[in-house]
Formats: structure tokens, sequence, C-alpha cells
């Protein structure tokens, strides 16, 4: 199961893109996450579909300082091997 994620708010400058990678890895999910330059965070995960729906859940909420307006999930065929930030 794969899952992209779009998530708008003020999720950039406070951690998100960490934090998300953190909870990934815990959660044994593989993908990506990073910061595009509308001010958003986008990212793709794929594993376990209880361990994709855990994060995004948590995906809404994110680090304490962050606002979350909205996540908007697409399904995505992609496939990764390993959870990585990317820079762009």
């Amino acid at each position: 199961m794969a899952k992209h994620l779009l998530i708008t708010g003020l999720v950039q400058g406070v951690g998100y893109r960490a934090s998300f990678a953190r909870q990934a890895g815990n959660l044994g999910l593989r993908g990506w996450v990073r910061n595009l330059s509308d001010g958003s965070v986008e990212a793709e995960v794929n594993g376990e579909p209880a361990a994709i729906e855990t994060i995004i859940t948590w995906s809404h909420q994110g680090p304490p300082a962050a606002r979350v307006d909205k996540v908007i999930v697409e399904d995505t065929a992609n496939s990764h091997d390993a959870f990585r930030i990317l820079l762009t």
C-alpha cells in the first residue's frame, strides 16, 4: 500500500519534515517528505496499511508548533526502499 500526501498550513519552519520522518521511521514506513515552494509539505509513504493510516492521522496535527489546515491523501503506485527527507 502506498499514499501521496499534501499537507498545507503552517508546516515549514516548525520541524514538520523531521517529525514526519521520525514518525514514519518508527512505523516502519518507506518513502520521502519534502518542503514545496508554496509553503506546503509533500510526502509519499508505503508500507503496512495500519502504519499508513497512523501517519495520515498524525499528519493532521504534526509537531507542536505546526498548524495544519488540510491534508490531501491520494493513492500512488510508487514504491520506496527507505525513508528520506528530500531537500527539494
